[in-house]
C-alpha cells in the first residue's frame, strides 16, 4: 500500500527517538540505540532491542548511542537509524515525508547541518528544525503566541534547554549538557568511590528511577543492586538507600538550578514578571526524578509546574507545530 508524502515531526532525544504523524499522533517511542556488526558495518537492532544488549555484546557487535548531548555523535549510524524509523512508521511512500526535528537551543551551524543532511539521506523530502523549548511549550499546551513571558526547562536525556518564550520565539535561552545522562555518570561514580562497586549505564538508570531523589524525602526507600566488587572482581550484592542517591545527585542538580538562576537574571524585567506570576513549566523526562520541582521553586521562590505527559511534550509541541507547516514555512527555516 503506497501512502502520499506524510508530515513527520521527530523528537530525535539523546536517549529516546518519539516520532509524531500528522493526523495520527505519536506513533512510535524507542530507545535511541543502535547495535551495529563492527566487521560488515550491518545494522542488527535498532530501539529497544538494542537497548538490551548495551554492555552485554561479544565483541563484533557493538551496541552505541549514536546522539550525545543532544547532538549527533555517530553520523552514519544516526542516518541509518533515522531511516529505520521512518521506514517503519511511513512504509512505501510515494512522495517522501515533510520532517520536523526537534534541536537543542544552543547548536552550532554545523550541528544543524548534520541533522538536517541525515534526515535528508533517510528519506525525507524537506527537513524543517525546531528549538527544543519552544517545542516542549507548544506540547504543554502553553499560548506561545502571546507577548507575555512563559519559562520552560526542557530536561532530557543529553541537554537541559531553559528558555524564556514569548510572541513565539526564545528571548533568553541556553542549554547545557547535563541532563538525564549525567545524572546516571554520577551514580555511576559515587557507587564505585563509596562501595568500591562498578556497575553499569542500565544499573544506574534504575536506580535513579525507583530511588534517585535530589530533595529529602520523607521516608528513606533501598534498593538492592548487583554489580562488580573492584577489590576482589566477583559480582557483589548491595543495598543503596535513597538519602545516598541525594548524595549522588545534588551536584548535577544544582548544576540545573544554576542554569536557571542565570537565565532569570539576564531576563527583561517585564517578562521575569510574567514568569513570577505564572510559575516555571518544567518538561521532559529528566524532571521526573523526585524533588526537582521542589528544589528549583525552593532556590527561585518561583511556582514550579511539572507538564503533564513530560517525556511527550517535544513530540505533541513538534506535532502541532506540523500543523502549520504551510504557515511556518517562511519563518523556521
Amino acid at each position: 500500500m503506497f501512502k502520499f508524502g506524510q508530515d513527520v515531526g521527530i523528537d530525535l532525544g539523546t536517549a529516546t527517538v518519539i516520532v509524531y504523524v500528522k493526523g495520527k499522533g505519536i506513533v512510535l517511542r524507542e530507545p535511541s540505540v543502535v547495535a551495529v556488526d563492527s566487521n560488515t558495518g550491518e545494522v542488527l537492532a535498532v530501539g529497544g532491542e538494542a537497548r538490551r544488549m548495551l554492555g552485554r555484546t561479544p565483541g563484533n557487535i557493538i551496541a552505541t548511542r549514536p546522539l550525545r548531548d543532544g547532538v549527533i555523535s555517530d553520523y552514519t549510524v544516526t542516518e541509518k537509524m533515522l531511516k529505520y524509523f521512518i521506514n517503519k512508521v511511513c512504509g512505501k511512500f510515494v512522495f517522501s515525508p515533510r520532517i520536523m526535528i526537534c534541536i537543542p537551543s544552543q547548536v552550532t551551524e554545523v550541528e544543524k547541518k548534520a541533522v538536517i543532511d541525515a534526515a535528508t539521506q533517510a528519506g525525507a523530502r524537506k527537513v524543517y528544525l525546531i528549538e527544543e523549548p519552544i517545542a516542549a511549550a507548544i506540547g504543554a499546551g502553553i499560548d506561545i503566541a502571546k507577548p507575555c513571558g512563559n519559562m520552560v526547562v526542557d530536561i532530557g536525556g543529553g541537554t537541559t534547554d531553559i528558555a524564556v518564550i514569548s510572541l513565539g520565539g526564545s528571548v533568553v535561552s541556553s542549554s547545557l549538557k547535563v541532563a538525564g545522562d549525567k545524572f546516571d555518570e554520577a551514580i555511576v561514580k559515587y557507587i564505585k568511590k563509596k562501595h568500591n562497586i562498578a556497575i553499569g549505564e542500565r544499573t544506574a538508570e534504575d536506580l535513579k528511577v525507583n530511588i534517585g531523589c535530589v530533595y529529602p524525602k520523607m521516608q528513606d526507600v533501598e534498593m538492592d543492586i548487583r554489580g562488580r566488587d573492584l577489590i576482589t572482581g566477583l559480582p557483589k550484592t548491595v543495598t543503596i538507600h535513597s538519602s545516598e542517591m541525594l548524595e549522588a545527585l545534588i551536584e548535577p542538580a544544582m548544576m540545573i538550578v544554576d542554569a536557571v538562576h542565570g537565565v532569570l537574571e539576564r531576563t527583561p524585567p517585564e517578562l521575569a514578571a510574567d514568569i513570577s506570576d505564572k510559575g516555571i513549566y518544567m518538561t521532559g523526562g529528566g524532571c521526573l526524578i523526585d524533588g526537582l520541582d521542589r528544589l528549583l521553586q525552593e532556590k527561585t521562590g518561583i511556582n514550579v509546574m511539572i507538564a503533564q505527559d513530560t517525556v511527550s511534550c517535544v513530540a505533541l509541541g513538534t506535532g502541532k507545530a506540523l500543523e502549520n507547516l504551510d504557515i511556518l514555512d517562511g519563518k523556521i527555516r
